[in-house]
């Protein structure tokens, strides 16, 4: 299949005016100039719409908490209890949701999506294209990161139950008694399998769960709004040599030269909201523009439902507006979120070799009136 006459967005290289992308058995296999276009045996003329790679919402709950469906369909938090890290995102997803068919509709071909905020360990995230009938199919990776959340929900959830934890303490405390749990069971583990004499250790399926993460196979990601939540995120990561990513960051932008020095980097949304609850007394759209510019890496996410999935190049055009360079925002919602979850092997850009997951716009996404005139996912096309 050859994509002619667009207008290229590599996102690994400089916009190339009327290029064409080529791909076939679902890898693209060239990109450039018309001038170095190949002999075709499938054309689609892009007639100088605007060609991307698929966006990657790098965090959102989508396939977890079912449309309009209410309680019957969320199964976005297990909260009756703090601690979940053997939940994995793949057993509740509904691949069926019709938000998948809208993240489609809006450019969106990976989700990052995963357990909610309730409890202060979560579970298992995993990353999925968003075309598919059979979840397991659809993985890029499962587990991609263990969630954890800080703040005002793990507090509000459990206080309604009269149970730990309702301080922000008793929340950091949780986390910190299960990871050095997992380190002590990790340590009994591998004493054990190099001394046939020493038994290994009860199996300890909240324990294993966590094993990928302290071994630095999957990162960390904390949800956390205000800026000491954030503090208390990276706190809790340096003690157990964890990698990380900071999700939400709402009040980011108070700390944003400390985020920086700490190499943090922020998955920044929902964009489009109102001030719900008291921790978001902060919130501003300039963010992600505030915290670029003081060389924190930033993704852009929906948190899907809080904001539609279709919706997420709309968040990025808003930072736009609100002062965040264009490139980089479309780098918000393709390469820079494949890089946080590292998945920049598979997808993020137009690169020979990559997943031939490519959309053509009729005009620059940022465009309120743009649609999406072509949606292809590992080279098949879906719109």
């Amino acid at each position: 299949m050859l994509i002619i006459n667009g207008t290229l967005h590599p996102m690994d290289g400089p916009v190339i005016e009327s290029g064409f992308v080529a791909f076939e058995e679902g890898k693209i296999t060239a990109i450039g100039p018309m001038s170095e276009a190949p002999a075709p045996d499938e054309v689609l003329d892009a007639a100088g719409g605007h060609v991307l790679p698929g966006f990657v919402d790098a965090h959102c709950h989508l396939g977890l908490l079912g449309d309009g469906l209410g309680f019957e369909a969320d199964d976005c938090n297990e909260g009756t209890d703090p601690a979940t890290p053997h939940l994995r995102a793949i057993d509740g997803v509904n691949p069926f949701d019709r938000g998948f068919e809208e993240a489609r509709a809006g450019g969106v071909t990976t989700v990052v999506t995963g357990p909610g905020s309730a409890n202060p360990v979560a579970g298992q995230i995993a990353a999925l294209k968003t075309a598919g009938r059979w979840v397991d199919d659809m993985v890029l990776a499962a587990p991609l990161a263990m969630k954890f959340a800080l703040g005002e929900n793990p507090k509000t959830s459990y206080n309604e139950r009269h149970e730990t934890p309702v301080t922000r303490m008793a929340t950091a405390a949780i986390m910190r008694e299960h990871l050095a749990k997992a380190q002590e069971y990790l340590k009994k583990k591998t004493l054990a399998l190099n001394d046939e004499d020493l038994d290994e250790p009860e199996f300890d399926p909240k324990l294993e769960a966590l094993i990928p993460l302290l071994k630095g196979r999957i990162a960390a990601h904390f949800h956390a709004h205000r800026a000491d939540d954030i503090a208390t995120a990276v706190r809790v990561a340096r003690e157990f040599d964890l990698r990380f990513v900071i999700v939400h960051g709402t009040e980011g932008h108070r700390v944003a030269d400390i985020l920086a020095r700490e190499g943090a980097a922020v998955i920044a949304g929902p964009i489009i909201g109102d001030r719900c609850k008291p921790e978001l007394v902060h919130q501003t759209v300039e963010n992600a523009a505030l915290l670029a510019a003081a060389g924190v890496k930033v993704a852009i996410c929906t948190d899907h439902p809080e904001n539609p999935i279709q919706y997420l190049p709309l968040a990025a055009a808003l930072t736009v507006r609100a002062g965040l360079d264009p490139e980089t925002a479309l780098a918000a919602i393709t390469r820079t979120p494949a890089e946080l979850c590292g998945l920049e092997d598979r997808i993020g850009t137009l690169t020979p070799g990559k997943d031939a997951d490519i959309v053509i716009w009729d005009r620059h996404p940022f465009e309120v009136s743009a649609k999406a005139q072509a949606v292809f996912i590992d080279g098949i096309r879906h719109i």
